[in-house]
């Protein structure tokens, strides 16, 4: 008897009042169940994760909501991401060449193929620079003033850019055109005045408009499209150098030819 008490001791020790109690049968159970939710819960539940409804759910920007334009855009949007040199190279090259066709129709005269070639070497020669130029305006100058941002922008742009860009653009027109350097200066000092001040008039707005209401992927597309206008200007003010250019040396040969006969 003695011995069987001894080897129920052993086997089935006392527990020390210090070490947590075991738990047995439905307690374990129990301790494992997941506790009911109760109604405040299930008030909170739909609280936090409403089920959408038509008055819940925004509605989406208008440049999201125009259709096949929309579709253009964002394939634009994701070429751009992937290769932005590449797309903008050939986006230049569009933009100037709708932009001659259409200054050259304007214009009247019979169409020359050589004037649409000098407008294409000029818009891929640009489209780099102009491209990172836009990027370096993005990433810098944001103040915590909306408003002190933009006008900062604005300002160096015209002040920096708009000179710079326009000199380029007429100077390798009469380049390519094969005017003399004396003419060059001529026609850059005709045409640079004039763009400059019709610049202030037009970029300041549509600028402020691009940073503030279109997305940074879209603003290219943007810019493009009012680029069509503007170098269709730039185009046909060009013309208007050209043929002011060729008549001043016409109007000066003509009076040394007379001078030379008077002479006579």
């Amino acid at each position: 008897m003695s011995r069987t008490v001894r080897i129920l001791i052993s086997r089935s020790p006392i527990p020390h009042p210090s070490l947590p109690r075991p738990i047995y049968g439905c307690q374990h159970i129990r301790c494992h169940q997941r506790p009911l939710a109760s109604k405040t819960d299930v008030k909170l539940k739909k609280t936090e994760d409403p089920i959408p409804v038509p008055n819940t759910i925004p509605n989406l920007p208008l440049w999201q909501r125009l259709g096949p334009l929309t579709a253009a855009a964002s394939a634009y949007s994701r070429s751009q991401r992937r290769r932005p040199h590449t797309t903008q190279f050939w986006s230049c090259l569009v933009i100037y060449l709708i932009s001659d066709l259409s200054a050259q129709g304007l214009n009247g005269d019979e169409y020359d193929p050589a004037r649409t070639v000098r407008s294409l070497i000029i818009g891929g020669a640009i489209a780099i620079p102009s491209y990172r130029w836009y990027l370096f305006l993005s990433r810098h100058f944001n103040y915590s003033s909306h408003i002190l941002s933009l006008a900062t922008k604005i300002t160096i742009s015209q002040i920096v850019y708009t000179p710079l860009f326009n000199t380029f653009f007429f100077g390798t027109q009469a380049l390519l055109s094969g005017c003399t350097p004396t003419e060059i200066i001529d026609r850059v000092k005709y045409a640079l005045p004039t763009s400059f001040i019709n610049s202030c008039k037009v970029w300041p707005i549509f600028t402020a408009f691009s940073f503030t209401f279109i997305p940074m992927e879209y603003r290219s597309v943007f810019a493009g499209v009012i680029n069509i206008g503007w170098q269709t200007y730039l185009a046909m003010l060009n013309r208007l150098a050209e043929t002011e250019t060729v008549d001043e040396v016409n109007h000066i040969g003509s009076t040394q030819a007379i001078a030379m006969v008077d002479t006579e």
